[in-house]
């Protein structure tokens, strides 16, 4: 039987040495999501720029300078995003009280829906000052490019969440149910769906589904197809998962019935929706 695992591992991955800093498991796959999500990107932006006329060499090069200065606006994007929608989206009556904690990004608090509405802000971004040098990058490429690592990303979160002992799950009695010892929301030492590994598997099981359809097609880059079986997929499913999760904030949540999480969740899976049916409607081959 696997009932009542216990679960309270070390928050830190290690220690800087001297200065006493700790690194949290959290913050090292974290890292570790977005660093393997750069070569990713950076292969596909090769593949998609690619034509006879330019040498390999050449393309491959400029793809790492694309995905260079992209990277920075999506992190600047993915941090403030998230910050900013965990102030306002699950904590503004404390943030009100208390504003200067706002910049406190150290001490915890990211929402992955506002994490989403900033890397497609910093997506905007970036076309606009690149349409004139790169016009083969439009917002739709881009952002079926980055769609694929960030599916591999959100699996290295939710597992860092884990081990973190946050966004903890409601009591069960499941066989593989977990016993969180010091969760930072939840019940401590009682059982609980470990919800963190459900959207974990979930997530790279739709990374494996985006690759299939990537090495299937190359060419389906830049058409929505990607981007609309991301969003569909993942933030139907968060819609879902919600219900097997204890509550961030239950002041935002609708009378019971639906929560801040799940409403969040809704305009994305519209998105994923049009943008699936714009793909087999027009712009299929």
């Amino acid at each position: 039987m696997l009932a009542q695992i216990i679960w309270d591992p070390n928050r830190n991955f290690f220690v800087f040495p001297y200065i006493n800093h700790p690194v949290t498991w959290y913050g090292f796959l974290f890292a570790m999501g977005f660093l393997l999500g750069y070569f990713l990107v950076r292969k596909i932006f090769a593949e998609f720029l690619a034509t006879p006329e330019i040498p390999i060499t050449e393309t491959k090069l400029h793809a790492v300078q694309i995905t260079d200065r992209l990277a920075v606006l999506v992190i600047l994007g993915t941090v403030i995003g998230a910050r900013l929608g965990h102030v306002f989206f699950y904590g503004w009556p404390y943030f009100r009280e208390h504003p200067l904690d706002i910049f406190k990004v150290w001490e915890g608090g990211l929402a992955s829906h506002g994490g989403a509405l900033g890397v497609l802000i910093a997506l905007l971004i970036f076309v606009g000052f690149s349409k004139k040098t790169d016009p083969k990058l439009t917002f739709l490429s881009i952002l079926d490019a980055l769609i694929i690592p960030t599916a591999l990303v959100a699996g290295f979160i939710r597992i860092g969440n884990f081990l973190n002992q946050e966004i903890t799950g409601i009591p069960t009695d499941v066989p593989w149910a977990v016993i969180f010892m010091r969760p930072l929301d939840g019940l401590a030492g009682i059982p609980v769906h470990p919800v963190q590994l459900y959207e974990s598997l979930f997530y790279f099981f739709v990374f494996i589904v985006l690759i299939a359809i990537w090495l299937s097609d190359k060419k389906t880059v830049g058409l929505g197809l990607l981007s609309g079986w991301f969003f569909v997929l993942v933030f139907g499913f968060r819609f879902f998962i919600e219900y097997l999760k204890v509550p961030q904030n239950e002041a935002f949540d609708l009378d019971g019935w639906i929560r801040m999480g799940q409403m969040l969740s809704i305009p994305f899976v519209l998105l994923g929706i049009i943008l699936l049916i714009r793909y087999y409607v027009r712009a299929k081959p």
